[in-house]
């Protein structure tokens, strides 16, 4: 154990280090000209600065967007280096990136999710800015973007936020029956994704108030209070978002939080002189040419496009529904939002219609 100790510490002190892995693999020979001189580079480590903005980045599902990302130097060096780029996107924790793209001089890569909707702007001189196109739901979120020039590595962080709406959802058999991968697939079903913390938050701001425990994308539970009462964590509370923290995602049950954007389509309502039963609704949708809509749609309409319509329809997961962007007399409170009459067995109604652009 001492010898192994000792040879340890004049490993050390020896001077020699395995080259640093950050995602590239940097090659000892430095000028690029392959051969096989080594040149030597001084820096401090905080010569390569890279600037992104410091507000977030507003896009919607389907569209196009564009994360700037620019680098400089504090002071030149010298020699011409190929310039290493990488953007990943973060997770809410912070315990794992996930790669979206590497570049290196002129070729890049993009990978999973990103394959064929990511790219590299560079039409400005030492910009590393990414282009998203097609922009997904789960495309929301923090990006990184790093660039390294030999031995100088410096990275900013990209705020990309999706507007959109959160709804809270509960499946036809009741309350609290979801676990995380439940919660996951109903969103999922009803055009949507699970909401992060930061969605969530952001509705709670614009007055949604919910007093059923929801998951959210991080695995935790919470819900969000506009107006404190006995049932909702009690008078004593101040308004805000309740939180049950991290649960089981097997085991333990609750609702779930969904996150939906803007729309590829519209929603249209249909409906006959004695209503139509589920089935029909379904196949009056198919027969205009389009799909019974989900949930997501619908409140996404009523978000985005001002739906209005006061008389209850058909969604696809069952569930009976209509939008009030103007409220009034007869159709509900007298805030907006989407009334539900929850999951009729039998009944003749309206339906809503999905159909894509």
């Amino acid at each position: 154990l001492l010898l192994l100790l000792e040879a340890t510490l004049l490993w050390l002190g020896s001077g020699f280090h395995p080259p640093f892995y950050n995602g590239f693999y940097y090659n000892r020979i430095m000028n690029d000209k392959g051969n096989g001189q080594e040149k030597v580079v001084y820096f401090n480590g905080d010569n390569l600065v890279v600037e992104t903005p410091k507000d977030p980045i507003y896009s919607s599902n389907g569209a196009n967007v564009t994360l700037p990302c620019y680098y400089h130097y504090e002071r030149e060096m010298e020699g011409k280096r190929k310039i290493r780029i990488k953007w990943s996107k973060l997770r809410d924790d912070y315990t794992k990136e996930e790669d979206v793209l590497v570049a290196i001089g002129k070729t890049s890569m993009a990978f999973g999710d990103f394959r064929g909707r990511a790219h590299l702007r560079q039409s400005g001189q030492r910009e590393a800015s990414l282009v998203v196109s097609d922009v997904r739901l789960r495309d929301d979120g923090k990006y990184r973007c790093e660039v390294i020039d030999g031995l100088e590595d410096g990275n900013n962080v990209v705020d990309l936020r999706l507007q959109g709406v959160v709804f809270p959802y509960q499946p036809p058999r009741g309350q609290y029956r979801l676990n995380f991968h439940e919660a996951e697939r109903v969103c999922q079903e009803q055009g949507a994704i699970l909401a992060t913390f930061n969605q969530l938050f952001q509705a709670w701001t614009e007055g949604l108030d919910w007093c059923n425990a929801g998951w959210l994308a991080d695995g935790t539970v919470q819900y969000p209070i506009r107006l404190p009462r006995k049932p909702c964590g009690g008078l004593h509370l101040a308004p805000g978002i309740r939180s049950y923290g991290p649960r089981d995602r097997h085991l333990h049950r609750f609702d779930a939080f969904c996150f939906s954007s803007t729309l590829r389509g519209e929603v249209f309502y249909l409906d006959r002189p004695d209503g139509m039963t589920l089935e029909e609704a379904k196949q009056s949708c198919q027969d205009a040419g389009a799909e019974i809509a989900r949930v997501g749609h619908l409140y996404s309409a009523w978000k985005f496009q001002g739906l209005d319509r006061c008389d209850a329809c058909w969604l696809a997961d069952g569930s009976v529904r209509y939008p009030i962007a103007k409220p009034r007399a007869n159709c509900g409170p007298t805030e907006p939002g989407v009334r539900t009459f929850g999951f009729p067995s039998k009944g003749r109604f309206g339906v809503f219609c999905y159909k894509e652009r």
